[in-house]
């Protein structure tokens, strides 16, 4: 899928801003294996795999980076901003290192709705190495510790903020030692199964009551930091390329699957190419939904007014004129 997003980023189908994903997929999909579907998550605008893992559709997902009306958040999102409530994702955060008190919210959320003597849900919060020394993620980090929040600091340390390397940006680079106080773990982010137990363990900790916990997964992005960033000028194309021969999480899966047994390497290719097969049908399929109508531009950002659902516009808020037009009629 995030092969797909770039090449339909390169052919102009999909604009402006684009993360992708591809390197760093045992971290979504090990955190999900290990966690329930009651509990909250949260990350940052490097967001389409973690919104498919946590119960999103490729076709939503296209739909949403080409702007259109079948999109995940209705087209109006874009990449950084993705959504599902029944699934209790709350979506990509375009401002760095902005989605973790929001996650510590979450927590608080899971700890207050908690009924006496059982676990508590979790909340997770995913960030990148860039945003790990972010002010408002400290104060987070203050209030999970002192209320016993259960708050994960999801650091997935992929090597780089935004072109910067993390020795040169960090005077602390063990990122999950960062909460003094509060326990830290850090985790093989290119091993899905040391992912996933790592996680199981993260989860029932937090759960019981212990309060919350720092989480720095090791992994590697194979792109630049976005789609304008070939990724090449603060590290060589070598680097890349031995990651991918050494520590590339789908061939980690493959190899463990075969070695042990459970797959021949036929039957994976087969998988492959299925797979291949649906995410292009995928794409079609998010192609052919409609334009956002421009009447609901301001939907989702007002209060719905009572009457017939409309909605409604406070006289304080000064509309553009290109919007009058439409708004009126």
């Amino acid at each position: 899928m995030e092969i797909t997003c770039d090449n339909e980023y390169k052919a102009r189908n999909i604009r402006g801003f684009c993360h992708l994903y591809d390197g760093q997929e045992a971290v979504a999909t090990g955190i999900n294996a290990a966690f329930e579907k009651e509990d909250s998550w949260i990350t940052s605008y490097r967001c389409h795999c973690i919104a498919l893992a946590r119960g999103g559709n490729v076709s939503a997902i296209l739909a949403e980076l080409f702007g259109n009306a079948g999109g995940m958040t209705k087209g109006k999102g874009g990449s950084m901003h993705f959504y599902s409530k029944e699934n209790n994702f709350f979506g990509g955060q375009g401002i760095v290192g902005a989605q973790v008190p929001v996650g510590t919210g979450l927590a608080f959320a899971n700890k207050y709705n908690a009924k006496p003597g059982e676990k508590m849900n979790v909340a997770i919060a995913c960030y990148g190495d860039g945003a790990a020394n972010q002010g408002q993620i400290w104060e987070s980090a203050n209030m999970a510790s002192l209320w016993k929040l259960p708050m994960i600091f999801c650091i997935e340390n992929n090597g780089f903020g935004m072109g910067t390397s993390i020795e040169r940006h960090s005077s602390h680079s063990d990122y999950y030692k960062m909460g003094n106080h509060i326990p830290g773990l850090r985790i093989d982010g290119m091993n899905v199964l040391a992912v996933k137990e790592g996680m199981r363990f993260v989860k029932e900790w937090c759960g019981s009551g212990n309060g919350p916990m720092y989480v720095e997964m090791m992994t590697y992005r194979y792109h630049g930091h976005s789609m304008s960033d070939p990724g090449t000028t603060y590290r060589n194309r070598e680097d890349i390329a031995l990651t991918r021969s050494t520590r590339d999480p789908l061939e980690f899966v493959k190899k463990t699957l075969i070695e042990a047994g459970f797959a021949e390497a036929e039957d994976i290719k087969a998988i492959e190419k299925d797979i291949r097969k649906m995410v292009q049908s995928e794409v079609q399929k998010a192609k052919e939904f409609p334009d956002v109508e421009l009447s609901q531009l301001f939907d989702y950002i007002y209060a719905a007014d009572i009457n017939g659902g409309k909605q409604a516009m406070p006289d304080h808020i000064r509309m553009p004129d290109f919007a009058k037009s439409f708004w009126k009629s």
